[in-house]
Parts: structure tokens; sequence; C-alpha cells
């Protein structure tokens, strides 16, 4: 590319050449837009679990008899039995004791509580889970209703924030690990650029993929996406970060040749 085509402008870490000019950029400025898009993605999740999981979870404590609990590592449940307590189109919620197989929800997640464990059933096949055994947890109306009401906003409020803070980090650690592979590319490619920003640059690098995985957890939530899709946007945001890495640099200026100095000059 050419030297005067060198992009300076680093806000966009959308288009090669946007993240191409993070290299140049500030630490700081660097940090604003990774913090910008993980709240996007906190953002995002918390959408997909108050609209898509938590109103299922609601209607099954709901549907919960008004006697019950799992202690022991065995549920304790009284009332019929296969039911569905609760059901949406990413998740269901039912109690079949003998695990009978005659309950199945088309829903794309379906647990399952049996008398010793919970079935997961979905499009990869069944997963199996025992119950704590040391635990007594309540699987009636009257102890987990309030419960739930207390603590749901409170779990929102810690998904948000472990969220942020779990992708700042993670992406630090991911710019490192990707900054030696920029680094020797640009070496190789004869890009004037350094380790540090290489590391940079990487870090930018990984906000296309993460836009993506974002806005496909919400297309899923809306129905626009189904599992099938939200599974290939996943593995897609990993390829598109990896293709913005190693095409960025080539946007970048070309290193200057070692002046040679005249021998002679001064004699």
């Amino acid at each position: 590319m050419n030297a005067l085509r060198e992009p300076t402008f680093a806000w966009e870490p959308l288009t090669p050449r946007g993240v191409a000019a993070f290299a140049r950029a500030s630490f700081e400025r660097l940090f604003l837009v990774q913090a910008i898009f993980a709240l996007l993605a906190s953002a995002a999740i918390v959408w997909f679990l108050s609209d898509g999981i938590f109103p299922v979870i609601g209607q099954a404590i709901e549907q919960l008899p008004d006697t019950g609990s799992i202690h022991g590592g065995k549920l304790d449940w009284r009332d019929d039995s296969p039911v569905m307590l609760g059901e949406g189109k990413i998740i269901a919620l039912s109690v079949d004791v003998e695990h009978g197989g005659t309950l199945r929800s088309p829903a794309d997640l379906q647990f399952e509580f049996g008398r010793d464990d919970i079935r997961i059933y979905s499009l990869f096949g069944q997963a199996y889970v025992d119950y704590p055994g040391g635990f007594i947890i309540a699987a009636n109306r009257t102890d987990a209703r309030p419960a739930w009401d207390a603590w749901s906003p409170n779990l929102l409020g810690l998904v948000a924030v472990g969220t942020f803070f779990g992708l700042m980090l993670g992406w630090a650690v991911l710019a490192t690990v990707y900054s030696l592979p920029v680094w020797l590319l640009c070496f190789f490619a004869n890009r004037d650029l350094n380790f540090f920003a290489s590391w940079r640059l990487a870090g930018a690098a990984l906000m296309p993929g993460a836009l993506i995985i974002s806005g496909a957890l919400v297309f899923y939530d809306l129905g626009w996406f189904d599992l099938v899709q939200l599974c290939f946007a996943a593995g897609m945001h990993l390829i598109i970060g990896w293709i913005y890495l190693f095409v960025s640099p080539l946007f970048l200026n070309r290193a200057l040749p070692a002046e040679k100095k005249n021998p002679f000059a001064g004699v």
C-alpha cells in the first residue's frame, strides 16, 4: 500500500484500514473503543437473558407445586409427571422423574428434571448433570418465587459487569498472543511496526468479530437466526478476527531502508 494512504483515523475498527490506524494510536484510544464494544456485548447478553431466558424461568416457577425440593442428590417431586413447566423458543423446562421420553419441546434447549439428574436435550444430542449432593434447593413455588424475584436483577447486573471486564481482560490476553505473528508478518512484509504497535493492532482486530457475535445473539433472540446460524456466527467471529490480523498490516507504511553513509564524507 502507498505510504500516503496509511490510515490515521483511529476510531472505527470495522474495516482493515480502520484497524490498521490503531497501530499508531495511543493505548487510551484503543482502551476507549474496546470499552464501547464491551458495553455493546454486555448489553446484548443482558438483552438475551432478560428477553429469552428469564421469562421462561419465571413461568416455570409459577408452575411449581407448593411443596418440593432437591436434597441428597434427588428431586422430591409430589406433583404430576411428566409436566412442562415453562417453554420458549430458546429453552424449555420440564419435569419427568422417570425420564420416560414422552414430553419433548421444539425449543433449542430442553432441561428435563428427573429424580436423580437433569437431562439436557439439544440439536447436538443429550447431556446429563447430577444434582449436587450437599445442598437443599427449593423446588416449590412458595420458596422459589421470592428468591427469584430478589436475585434475578442482581444476576443480570453481575452478568453485565462480568461480561464487560471478562471481555476487556480476554482481549488484552488475545492481543498479547496475536501480537507476535502480526509483528513477524510486518517484519517479512517490510512494514514499519514495532511490537507494541502490533499489540494495539491485534487488540483492534478483535472488535469486528465481537460486534458480529453480539449482533448474532440479538438476532437469535428475536428469531431472525436459528441455533445453527448462531453457531456459524460464533465460528465466523473468530475467523474474521484472524483475517483482520493478517490484512490490516498491509495498509501500513513500508519500513524505510537504512540510510547509507558516505565513508569519505568529512575527509
